[in-house]
């Protein structure tokens, strides 16, 4: 499945759902509920949070779609507590301030952080590339039993390596991050992961 299908595919499955349509209450709850709950217990957010989230990532992605086809393929969103994670490329400085602008217009969005490049030029061979440095990332964390690996989230452009999401500890992230840079192929890695134990969680 290409990156366009896939986001489509994301998009629509929640927007059926009701998520994106910005429904409320009882709705939303009973979505997450049956969305979220089993993968939410073993991560560090609650199931309340997973819910959240989940609605501000469908939400940016409807606000996406309704600006620009390109906006919504090019651009990958991760959400973890309301913290956005923005990846992907745009043409121009421009769309890249729109899509921060667009992140923060959904509610319970607590921070944006915005990795965005501008004028990509690459090409299917890498992207490809990409796709494979961050399946053997995902592998290597799953395989580490020292490592929460379903409290990650990654996303690879270019050969940079973004890690998003919640640590146990300082040492399990820095073991996450020397998976990331031992990986062939990648060129930098750069991490959004905030510790378990962080105030800024609960602030």
């Amino acid at each position: 499945m290409d990156r366009w299908a896939g986001k489509l595919y994301l998009y629509a499955a929640l927007g059926v759902l009701g998520v994106a349509g910005g429904l409320g209450g009882c709705t939303s709850a009973l979505i997450g509920a049956t969305a979220t709950a089993g993968v939410a217990v073993a991560q560090e957010r609650s199931v309340g949070q997973a819910m959240d989230d989940t609605t501000i990532l469908a939400n940016i992605n409807h606000h996406l779609l309704q600006k620009s086809d390109s906006l919504f393929i090019k651009v990958d969103v991760e959400v973890v507590e309301g913290r956005v994670l923005l990846t992907g490329n745009v043409d121009n400085p421009e769309d890249r301030i729109a899509v921060a602008r667009i992140s923060w217009q959904s509610r319970g969005v607590r921070e944006v952080l915005n990795e965005l490049e501008i004028n990509d030029q690459s090409d299917l061979r890498d992207y490809a590339k990409d796709v494979w440095i961050t399946t053997q990332l995902k592998v290597k964390l799953l395989g580490d039993g020292q490592i929460s690996a379903i409290n990650y989230s990654i996303d690879t452009l270019n050969g940079v390596v973004y890690l998003f999401g919640i640590a146990q500890s300082q040492k399990e992230l820095d073991r996450a991050t020397g998976h990331a840079r031992n990986i062939k192929g990648v060129e930098k890695v750069v991490s959004h992961v905030i510790l378990k134990d962080d105030p800024k969680r609960a602030s």
